[in-house]
């Protein structure tokens, strides 16, 4: 198995650490507010890491945190926490936002069938571990104080902007953050911030009541539970010149070593060629996506085919012919299913394995499987080998395909998003009634651990 490794720019030979076991982390959300298509893209490209890992014969112990403080609106340490603004806007609690756009987050995950890691972490349940990792560093020379936090002294690591190829001497202050005149370094990074009496979330430390920085919260979490060294990292692009440098420069100072092998990194998912933004109107969700009759599948089906470490620019015409080839492919494989014709799988297998295995080539891996299933005939071994890739692929070729939620009436749709609003915000009561109306109209509702599912109910 080979792999690309943002540190080197070089694809490597994967060998793990430790014997068949991979330790990996992977950024999770920041959960302020519902994820968009483009977050979604970042775990698909985890969840297929994952598969690929599986199907080699590895185990994976795979760590994934959940960011629910300390995430400042500018990367760069400066502005307000999200979680206070979020709240503040929504006259509602931070505590609250987060634990029902983390319920969101693992229904969306779910529908797009993304594996849930082994282990997962929320930031504000590992504060003491952040406390003692900035303590270290404080004592170990490499962090200060200052009237508005502890900072992280990027001077005392000879290393930072390794990852990123970052030329600190030919950039000016304030290019990439604004200048805090109490930092040393316009480069210095936030590891903990102290915090203004009417801040929500905030916690005692040895230097008074704040809230962790974004960045040390993964490598407190990540050397919680994976150790001083472990093998992969992933997140997204946007995590490489910032977040991810920082992580790198406190787990070197702190352990006197690199904590990470392997950087992983997937690439943006565009709109129309451009960047995707709320304020540009095109930060789309799943449910957007369910609006126009497309399904968690079709866009599974969209992005592996694209590889991860290429831009991928999404459409509406695009995801529509993603959408026809999904269902063709769906109706080409299980055409396969019970035939007796004896046609030739291994060269397939063999060609799909050597695809998924370097560096997660999800595209030639679905073409090889296309090539496969367009044989004339009908063949049970084409079809056992296309449910064997699709262990990487995760398209769930084996069901049958799944409804839009357009396909349920809107006044039906309408209640069904205000019954999981309402068990998100903990008012069962309120999701019992709505439970009640929708049965009134004929439909029935199952709560499973990938959201609520709404189907009509048998009149037989």
């Amino acid at each position: 198995m080979t792999l690309y490794n943002t540190l080197t720019r070089q694809k490597e030979a994967f060998v793990p650490l430790n014997g068949h076991t991979v330790r990996m982390y992977a950024c999770g959300p920041t959960v302020y507010d519902t994820a968009h298509i483009g977050n979604l893209r970042t775990y698909l490209f985890v969840d297929w890491l994952r598969r690929a890992l599986l199907f080699a014969g590895y185990v994976p112990k795979h760590v994934m945190n959940i960011t629910d403080v300390g995430h400042l609106t500018d990367d760069a340490d400066e502005g307000e926490d999200k979680f206070a603004k979020a709240a503040q806007e929504r006259k509602t609690d931070p505590w609250e936002i987060s634990r029902a756009v983390t319920e969101r987050f693992f229904r969306d995950t779910g529908a797009l069938n993304i594996q849930r890691p082994d282990i997962l972490c929320k930031a504000t349940e590992h504060i003491p571990q952040m406390i003692m990792f900035t303590s270290q560093l404080i004592d170990n020379g490499h962090a200060y104080q200052t009237p508005d936090g502890i900072y992280f002294d990027i001077s005392t690591f000879p290393g930072y902007g390794k990852l990123s190829r970052l030329d600190l001497e030919g950039q000016q202050a304030g290019a990439r953050v604004e200048v805090n005149p109490h930092k040393r370094n316009p480069f210095d990074f936030a590891l903990w911030k102290h915090a203004p009496k009417e801040h929500i979330m905030q916690w005692e430390s040895p230097w008074g009541m704040g809230y962790p920085g974004w960045h040390i919260e993964c490598s407190a979490m990540g050397l919680q539970y994976l150790g001083e060294r472990f093998d992969i990292h992933t997140g997204g692009v946007d995590h490489i010149p910032v977040h991810h440098e920082n992580e790198i420069a406190q787990n070197e100072a702190y352990l006197g070593h690199p904590m990470v092998r392997i950087w992983m990194h997937g690439d943006f998912l565009l709109v129309d060629g451009g960047k995707m933004g709320k304020s540009l109107g095109n930060a789309y969700t799943l449910a957007d996506l369910a609006e126009r009759g497309y399904t968690p599948r079709h866009f599974r089906y969209f992005c592996a085919n694209a590889h991860y470490r290429s831009k991928l620019n999404f459409t509406w015409e695009g995801l529509s012919s993603a959408k026809t080839s999904y269902e063709r492919l769906l109706t080409a494989v299980r055409a396969h299913k019970g035939g007796t014709d004896g046609l030739p799988t291994e060269p397939y297998r063999a060609q799909m394995r050597e695809a998924a295995l370097d560096d997660l080539n999800i595209p030639k891996a679905l073409g090889i499987l296309w090539n496969m299933a367009r044989q004339a005939g009908r063949s049970q071994q084409v079809y056992e080998a296309a449910l064997e890739i699709d262990k990487v692929l995760g398209l769930r070729l084996d069901e049958a395909p799944e409804a839009a939620e357009t396909d349920l009436p809107a006044d039906v749709r309408k209640l069904a998003e205000q019954r999981q609003t309402a068990r998100a915000q903990r008012h069962y009561d309120v999701g019992d009634r709505i439970r009640g109306e929708l049965l009134a109209l004929g439909y029935d509702v199952k709560d499973t651990k990938e959201g609520q599912i709404i189907t009509p109910v048998s009149r037989a």
